[in-house]
This record gives C-alpha cells, sequence and structure tokens, in this order.
C-alpha cells in the first residue's frame, strides 16, 4: 500500500521532470494564471472594453510552457 500512495504523488511530477513540491509550485502558479484569465473574460463579456486580450494574451503565453513538458522527443 505504501508504494501506491508513494506512486500517487511522485509519478506524475517525476515524469515531467519535476520533484512533488517543484510540481507543486507550477501547478499553482498555472492555475491561478489560468484563473485570472478566466476572470478577465467573464468581466470581457459583460464589459467588452475591459480585458479585451488579457484571456487570449495568457493562454497564449501559457501554451508553450506546458505543451511538451514530459515529452522526451519535443524537448
Amino acid at each position: 500500500m505504501k508504494r501506491t500512495i508513494e506512486a500517487a504523488f511522485l509519478d506524475h511530477p517525476s515524469s515531467v521532470g519535476e520533484s512533488y513540491g517543484e510540481h507543486f509550485m507550477f501547478a499553482s502558479r498555472f492555475g491561478l494564471k489560468l484563473i485570472g484569465a478566466g476572470i478577465a473574460a467573464l468581466v470581457h463579456g459583460l464589459l467588452p472594453f475591459a480585458f479585451e486580450s488579457t484571456a487570449s494574451r495568457t493562454v497564449k503565453e501559457l501554451y508553450p510552457r506546458i505543451a511538451n513538458r514530459g515529452n522526451a522527443n519535443n524537448a
């Protein structure tokens, strides 16, 4: 059972070349940026003059950082 719990927390971070802590920090920052972009998109829907390119710019900035993570063939 111990190996199963350990694997649940460590296998994926290891697959992208990170420790658990590094993965936690990366995912947390990434998630917060996505939440911010989502809020900007919602506000933009209500107020079209506000945050005209914030959500799309954020997605364009984040995509290259995650597109090839853990893929040794594209590293």
